[in-house]
């Protein structure tokens, strides 16, 4: 991958949404669901702080995460789609 996430920020790849129900009815692409859970692919260095260090990210490289319908950007690098958000727009880490 050729994205180096910058300060706090946090390069995920969403996972892919679901194209059945439970019930096996096949849901056309603009009635599916944007994914809201994603892979942590890449990790900026922290913020910087007002005494000039860096905070330490919370999320690391292959955790996934569950964040925002409406956060961070999305960004295409070749076929594949990814979201960048700031450290604050992830919600939390699923174990």
């Amino acid at each position: 991958m050729n994205i180096k996430p910058l300060g706090d920020r946090v390069v995920v790849e969403p996972q892919v949404a679901q194209e059945k129900t439970a019930g096996g009815i096949i849901l056309p692409e603009t009635a599916q669901e944007k994914p809201l859970i994603g892979k942590v692919i890449a990790v900026g260095n922290g913020k910087m702080l007002d005494n000039g260090q860096r905070a330490q990210m919370s999320v690391k490289v292959g955790d996934t995460v569950a964040f925002g319908q409406y956060g961070g950007s999305d960004v295409s690098v070749g076929d594949k789609d990814y979201k960048i958000l700031h450290e604050s727009d992830i919600l939390g880490v699923i174990e």
